[in-house]
């Protein structure tokens, strides 16, 4: 931990806690005490940017309802790693899934924590490869919490040392060269995907099922044991009886056995597969 007295600005303990509850409160993100530093130097730069000198000054901004900076607070302390095709083995699970579900037609699905997009536009390009078309018959909503990652997400602009990591006949097939050397995904993978703001613990979500998949990875990290459930029975009702969700690597369900059975590596099913929900 910084020494209080190397800081630009004080933060004190009681400061730290304020902060902690009104995410929680806010978002369900449940900070653990370790990360009193990585709250300051997050903060710190909205402190600068609105002239403030104390980090109680700024929690007075807050306090009074500030909606737009309360949005910038909450951006701030959400962290957003992701990459094309992280975690690749869910994705051929997600293709057999399309193709088997393709009795359905028109096919759903929910990236719930779509960061700067790169999780939604491997779903929809390995629905585009299931279907051996550009222009499949699948439709992705795409949700985040941080405002700042989903305009990113929805101009599907890319630096060529991230895409560049992809085969190069997915590349060709799924990306335009930009004339800065950035990459943009084609137009009709863009299409695919509806980008929306959600905040997952909020009462109500702008979303509507059946889906046949449902992605929900590596968010249920940042959330205590009881958010996790609220969050999981809500999940439920919005698959198909034979829908998927996806978690990540280092997530697992084993407290929601009632709700969800381990189908297979950080992949799970209904466990009393209902009617889905309308």
């Amino acid at each position: 931990m910084l020494h209080p007295n190397s800081r630009e600005f004080q933060f004190t303990e009681q400061d730290f806690e304020k902060i902690r509850k009104l995410i929680y409160n806010y978002a369900g993100i449940a900070l653990s005490p370790t990360k009193h530093d990585m709250v300051y130097g997050r903060l710190a730069k909205r402190l600068r940017a609105l002239n403030l000198k104390t980090f109680n000054d700024y929690l007075q901004v807050l306090e009074r309802g500030d909606q737009k900076e309360f949005e910038l607070f909450t951006n701030s302390l959400t962290t957003n790693l992701t990459s094309f095709f992280r975690e690749l083995h869910h994705f051929p699970i997600l293709m057999e899934l399309l193709k088997a579900n393709r009795r359905f037609g028109s096919l759903s699905l929910w990236c719930s924590a779509s960061s700067t997009g790169e999780e939604p536009y491997s779903m929809a390009i390995t629905a585009c490869e299931a279907f051996d078309s550009l222009r499949p018959p699948v439709k992705i909503i795409a949700t985040d919490l941080d405002t700042n990652v989903l305009e990113v997400a929805r101009t599907g602009i890319y630096p060529a040392e991230e895409v560049q990591k992809l085969d190069p006949t997915r590349v060709r097939r799924f990306f335009d060269r930009l004339p800065d050397g950035r990459f943009l995904v084609k137009q009709e993978v863009r299409e695919m995907i509806v980008y929306r703001r959600l905040n997952l613990v909020e009462a109500s979500w702008m979303v509507r099922g059946p889906f046949d998949a449902i992605f929900c990875r590596n968010v249920m990290i940042y959330f205590d044991k009881d958010t996790q459930l609220k969050i999981l029975r809500r999940f439920g009702p919005l698959l198909r009886p034979e829908g998927l969700l996806f978690v990540g690597h280092s997530e697992n369900l084993y407290h929601a056995a009632e709700l969800f059975k381990l189908r297979g590596k950080t992949v799970y099913e209904l466990s009393k597969p209902g009617a889905p929900a309308r």
